[in-house]
């Protein structure tokens, strides 16, 4: 096992990377197992930090730990050290907290338990496969394309490949395939096929490119029923196998209150 931890991520120069994905990893579990026991009302576990009767929400501490460890990385000039994976970890923990509640960022409000916070349990499943890949010496296409003694032609030709498949990419990501459109940036032609497929009702493409009661619009219906679908419940089962059940509803935004007339205005 020493072994091969360091051939495989110490002389590899993975060590930061392999830090930040445990880290991130682990306080993704962690913080979920705290909120599951909190809201099985648990006597012995802490709760919920309220000083004042404050609420603080974890996304707070998880920026505190990411500009400690990534301020600290800047400053660390030895990539194969403790000290950098010590950053690197402290990076990756606060990274799991504040993506734990990006559906809170993304509404402004708390929406953790509702079906709007699946948002963060995406988020935070999208961000461990984007970085096991990483991990796992897959890089997007293109990368390392100045480097080399590759002539003009070459490059030319490569650079046009690395944007061919970057536009498949963001066009797969539109049609709503989330997932088919990140793997394309690593894997050739995946992005580039999903591109051409129909795209999923509800997403930007489909809403700008399918006109209502369209033949299109129908058939994306029906594939979306009897491939997506099921695809997704699965996808719901395992997360909240982890991360708990978002059943609750949604709370009502509170209305500004209108701004006051001037006196002479009254």
């Amino acid at each position: 096992m020493g072994q091969w931890f360091g051939s495989y991520v110490v002389d590899a120069d993975r060590l930061p990377l392999f830090s930040f994905f445990v880290a991130f990893v682990a306080g993704f579990l962690f913080i979920r197992l705290s909120v599951r026991l909190i809201r099985a009302r648990v006597r012995w576990w802490p709760g919920n930090v309220r000083p004042g009767g404050l609420h603080i929400h974890h996304v707070v501490f998880g920026v505190a730990f990411m500009l400690l460890g990534g301020v600290s990385a800047l400053l660390i000039s030895d990539r194969a050290g403790t000290p950098i994976a010590v950053a690197a970890a402290l990076f990756g923990l606060g990274a799991a907290l504040v993506l734990d509640e990006f559906a809170l960022i993304l509404h402004l409000r708390d929406v953790y338990w509702t079906e709007q916070g699946r948002t963060s349990v995406d988020a935070v499943f999208v961000a461990i496969a984007l970085t096991g890949l990483l991990l796992t010496g897959f890089r997007p296409v293109g990368w390392g394309l100045l480097e080399g003694p590759a002539g003009p032609l070459a490059w030319t030709v490569l650079l046009a490949l690395a944007l061919v498949n970057l536009a498949g990419a963001v066009v797969s990501v539109l049609k709503g395939k989330i997932w088919t459109g990140l793997a394309g940036v690593f894997v050739p032609a995946i992005s580039v096929v999903a591109a051409f497929r129909l795209a999923v009702p509800g997403s930007p493409w489909a809403r700008w490119r399918y006109a209502e009661g369209s033949a299109k619009l129908h058939q994306a219906a029906l594939r979306d029923q009897r491939v997506r679908r099921p695809l997704i419940r699965a996808k719901i089962r395992f997360q909240e196998a982890i991360a708990g059940r978002h059943d609750l509803d949604a709370p009502t935004p509170t209305p500004a209150p209108a701004p006051a007339l001037p006196r002479a205005a009254r």
